[in-house]
């Protein structure tokens, strides 16, 4: 009960929250979530969150003035969602999504430091720890990223464990498995691929025989999450998913269920760094309260109202540079 907090915990109401990549896919339900709950939020994103009652800083923040406005004279915490996410994009520039996931990153808990900032959630990935097999991924997994991707997260979560012991930052590295849910339109992950394979009636490509299996969670799922870790104070990583891995062949039986489509299937060649299993253990987000609300059918019930022909209404502009998934290692 909010009455009877330990010194860790924090309530939302009242609480000043600064947002990075708010106006992405997780972004927005997450301000929404803030919102409701009374809290006062600036959104960090290369393009302006559309709520008047959120303050935006727009530009890119690898701009140290961009950081410098974004944090100003100090909120009471930070959600850190923004980030380059794409592993492919990580292996044609390393050096590029190094800028973004790292030095960026460095630069904000520098300034979270300089004004006093007491919390810091971050938007991390189960892709630090590399394959293991179908083990089961915990926080005590050692960290041996495959691609330059989870190198970069990986390197983050190593800057943000040191503001958490020499500074007292109360900061969280949240390993989101792969995220999906309302909102995707726009995304080339393999969920709304699915589902616009669905509504025009073309196939998808499936890298490998399909068999490789991935933890899917939905994105009201992980606010819940980030929300739980503001509350709670945690600090360190926290692997955040739905407890249930799926093959890539009954995730595209399950999107044939929902939206009654044949959805044909061409298997290529695997990508460098593709994981043959992704299989979380979530049980120390289970014991801070934890619990995920979507299995896979509900969950794509979600996804398809926003492709299926009937209510498509234009494509609109592309999203900011937002973090949107767990691992990147798409199939």
């Amino acid at each position: 009960m909010e009455g009877q907090q330990s010194p860790e915990e924090a309530r939302l109401e009242g609480a000043r929250v600064l947002v990075t990549g708010g106006a992405g896919f997780i972004g927005g339900r997450l301000v929404a979530a803030l919102l409701e709950a009374g809290a006062e939020v600036v959104v960090a994103d290369q393009r302006p969150h559309p709520d008047p009652a959120v303050r935006s800083v727009v530009g890119d923040l690898c701009d140290p003035d961009v950081r410098k406005r974004a944090v100003g004279t100090g909120p009471d915490g930070i959600v850190h969602l923004a980030a380059a996410t794409s592993v492919l994009r990580s292996i044609e520039d390393p050096a590029g999504v190094y800028r973004l996931n790292v030095e960026a990153t460095a630069g904000l808990l520098e300034l979270a430091r300089e004004q006093a900032v007491r919390r810091v959630v971050f938007a991390s990935t189960n892709a630090v720890t590399g394959d293991v097999g179908d083990a089961p991924i915990n926080e005590r997994v050692p960290l041996r990223p495959l691609t330059p991707y989870g190198a970069t997260k990986a390197a983050a979560e190593m800057l943000l464990s040191a503001y958490s012991g020499v500074y007292g930052m109360r900061a969280c590295a949240l390993r989101f498995a792969n995220v999906y849910g309302p909102g995707m339109r726009h995304k080339d992950s393999f969920v709304p691929r699915l589902m616009r394979a669905a509504a025009t009636g073309t196939g998808v490509q499936v890298y490998g025989d399909g068999r490789q299996v991935r933890d899917y969670v939905h994105v009201d799922d992980i606010v819940q999450a980030v929300l739980l870790a503001w509350r709670k104070g945690v600090t360190g990583p926290l692997v955040v998913g739905s407890g249930r891995s799926t093959s890539v062949n009954d995730l595209i039986e399950i999107a044939r269920e929902v939206t009654g489509a044949p959805i044909p299937v061409e298997h290529v060649p695997p990508k460098a760094g593709e994981m043959p299993a992704v299989v979380l253990d979530i049980s120390a987000a289970r014991a801070l309260g934890y619990e995920p609300r979507h299995d896979l059918r509900s969950g794509l019930a979600t996804v398809w109202p926003d492709f299926a022909p009937a209510h498509r209404t234009g494509e609109g502009g592309a999203h900011g540079a937002s973090e949107e998934s767990g691992g990147r290692v798409e199939s």
